[in-house]
């Protein structure tokens, strides 16, 4: 199924084309290698022709941006990190009034353009929508169209069922009513959707003579063709619908004639049509000859006459011929619907992307969303930009950060607490630019947007234990495909890199990774971290520009600010983000004692060590950037040196000894 000439072959057959030239894959041997066997597959599994399958289409690595496993996962569009779908870009986003406005929505958010001149497109479209609120109005009737890519499929595949041929009439009642509504609005894209969106007043009056109100789930056992529709079908119906009327003028004339009261004519599907007397009745009274004994029950004897036979016979055999008849009606009609095929599913697209642009403007109105401007150099500017999702399920107001990445600053490294908002504020940068990249508004005030080729990301931790990869295996893993595909138009985020190892290692890593990034990929990068030495990096390279989310201190509780600003962070806060989880109080108090005595080895020892072992509390970092400010004494708050400078008294001390403290506290301060 995989030969290049058995899947030309049955491609061509498939388009009736002569070659595949006018599809432009007649040179891509591969691709049509997999498509033929694609479409082998999907007819032996289906047991039938795919006439719905009328078209192959070229997608290339430069029309989209690329979304790799890792970054769908991380920015959870349309499944969240659980695995569910609750919570997700798509869950907020996804007002759609049809099933499949829905799925083209979340093709659009898995496979977001770079072509400006259709994502434009989609703007003009949504801000039209927007000026006079017609999505308001379009919406009830673009929710009474049912799912018409699925019964179009169906019908396609002869598996419709009577129902989706309801359904499918009763929709296309609605077309003439959105072209109406379609048609105030002044934009070409919404014209042109609308102008696809035929009527179909042929196939709708078919539908509607041939299918009855409320049909049957199946064509089985009939019941499904309306009355009308067919001479012959009318005829056998009413014989076999009148019968019950012979019957009881059977058993009327029947009692007359032989004077049994207890005479009764009835039907089951076992034994056919019947004359049912009591046994009493039949021991004292006289039987007429020509009944014929057919069954003998317990209180009851059966029997069957000439005329009674004869009409059974013809009953059935109408029943019979009526399903046949019926099922042949059935095959034609949807013969009759593949005529138009072609011309339904064009609507049906039309309709699911009408339904998509809708949507998106009712979302922009009532989420205060923004049009970005597209711009074809590598920047983004956002101002007071929001995370949609975050913000739906925030019972607080949700705090606004602005971003700008451009040619001055290409990297943002970012320092702060946990639980302050880095991850959160990563996030939002690449959904904004994810969706001003599929044509939406945007959760900001303002947004100049560049285009983007790839959205990397390396959030969070997880393992592979099903493939035997460790945490930090997943995380190296995820970074070395960063490091060797990104380029210079990338949107990249990374997420403390190096957590998963030895302190040195780790610091080793992030450092020269951030460091590669800046200098070498010179992508536009956001760079979350805990290792506030590579807060440094800034000084070596003119592209990367510190921010830090900030946070407070009050009466030993930690207050998340949530605000991103510049500089690096000056504290954080790791002990104080671990009381606040629930961490045992001894657990704590134990912790504060062993950083004491980490401080207090790391500064005899090694002043080098300082940043390497001071980073989880705001005693750490303040003693960090004192050293780095060569000034000390004037912040750090308390430590065992100061503790015993406390205890000297100067003017006991001797010149000797007051000269071999200072030159003690000058080796510290290295």
């Amino acid at each position: 199924d995989f030969e290049l000439e058995t899947a030309t072959r049955l491609l061509k057959q498939q388009f009736a084309t002569y070659d595949l030239a006018g599809f432009g894959c007649e040179n891509m041997p591969l691709a049509i290698s997999a498509s033929g066997c694609l479409l082998q597959y999907a007819k032996e599994t289906q047991k039938s022709a795919l006439p719905h399958i009328q078209n192959i289409q070229i997608e290339r690595r430069d029309d989209s941006v690329i979304l790799d496993a890792a970054t769908r996962k991380n920015l959870e569009l349309t499944i969240n990190i659980h695995g569910g779908q609750e919570n997700t870009l798509a869950d907020v986003l996804d007002h759609t009034a049809t099933n499949m406005g829905s799925r083209l929505l979340r093709r659009w958010l898995h496979r977001p353009l770079r072509n400006k001149e259709i994502l434009s497109e989609r703007q003009a479209a949504i801000e039209s929508l927007m000026t006079h609120y017609d999505f308001e109005n379009i919406y009830p009737c673009l929710k009474k169209i049912c799912d018409m890519e699925r019964i179009l499929a169906r019908v396609a595949l002869r598996s419709a069922r009577p129902r989706d041929l309801a359904q499918l009439r009763n929709s296309l009642s609605y077309l003439p009513e959105l072209q109406e509504l379609l048609q105030p609005v002044k934009n070409s894209l919404i014209q042109r959707t609308a102008e696809i969106v035929s009527t179909f007043p042929d196939i709708h009056q078919l539908l509607q003579t041939a299918i009855i109100e409320n049909p049957p789930v199946v064509i089985r056992d009939g019941g499904v063709i309306a009355a009308g529709y067919n001479q012959e079908l009318d005829a056998l119906r009413n014989l076999s619908e009148h019968a019950g009327q012979f019957l009881i003028n059977l058993e009327i004339h029947e009692k007359k004639r032989t004077k049994i009261p207890t005479l009764k004519v009835g039907y089951n599907r076992v034994h056919g049509y019947f004359i049912e007397i009591s046994k009493a009745q039949a021991l004292s009274s006289e039987i007429p000859a020509e009944y014929i004994r057919r069954q003998t029950l317990k209180n009851a004897e059966r029997f069957i006459t000439p005329e009674l036979k004869e009409f059974e016979d013809k009953v059935l055999s109408s029943r019979e011929r009526a399903l046949a008849k019926e099922k042949l009606l059935y095959e034609e009609l949807l013969d009759k619907l593949l005529e138009q095929l072609t011309l339904l599913q064009a609507s049906a697209q039309a309709i699911s992307e009408c339904d998509v642009l809708n949507t998106l403007a009712e979302r922009a109105h009532h989420l205060k969303l923004c049009k970005p401007e597209l711009v074809e150099h590598s920047e983004i500017n956002i101002t007071n930009g929001r995370h949609l999702v975050v913000e739906h399920v925030m019972d607080d107001a949700f705090v606004p950060n602005s971003t700008i990445l451009n040619a001055d600053k290409r990297m943002q490294i970012i320092t702060g607490p946990n639980m302050g908002g880095k991850s959160t504020y990563m996030r939002q940068v690449a959904l904004i630019t994810l969706l001003a990249h599929i044509g939406s508004f945007v959760p900001a005030e303002k947004a100049l947007i560049g285009t983007v080729d790839r959205i990397f990301t390396r959030i969070g931790a997880s393992d592979d234990l099903a493939t035997g990869r460790s945490t930090f295996m997943v995380e190296m893993t995820e970074t070395a495909n960063i490091l060797n595909n990104a380029t210079e138009k990338s949107l990249i985020l990374m997420d403390e890199i190096g957590r998963g190892t030895s302190t040195f290692d780790g610091l080793s890593l992030a450092w020269s990774c951030a460091k590669y990034l800046a200098q070498e990929i010179n992508a536009l990068t956001l760079f979350a971290t805990h290792y506030f030495e590579i807060t440094a990096l800034e000084e070596q390279c003119k592209t990367i520009h510190n921010v830090h989310v900030e946070a407070r201190e009050h009466h030993e509780k930690i207050i998340f600010m949530h605000t991103v600003t510049d500089g690096h962070a000056s504290q954080s806060y790791g002990l104080q983000v671990a009381q606040l989880a629930g961490v045992p109080k001894h657990v704590i108090s134990q912790a504060k004692q062993k950083l004491a005595e980490l401080e207090e080895n790391s500064l005899e020892n090694n002043s080098e060590n300082i940043s390497e072992t001071k980073q989880s509390t705001k005693k750490t970092q303040n003693q960090h950037n004192a050293f780095i400010q060569g000034n000390l004494f004037n912040t750090v708050q308390s430590h065992p040196v100061l503790d015993k400078l406390k205890d000297i008294s100067p003017d006991e001390l001797s010149p000797k000894a007051a000269l071999d403290l200072v030159y003690s506290l000058k080796k510290l301060t290295h």
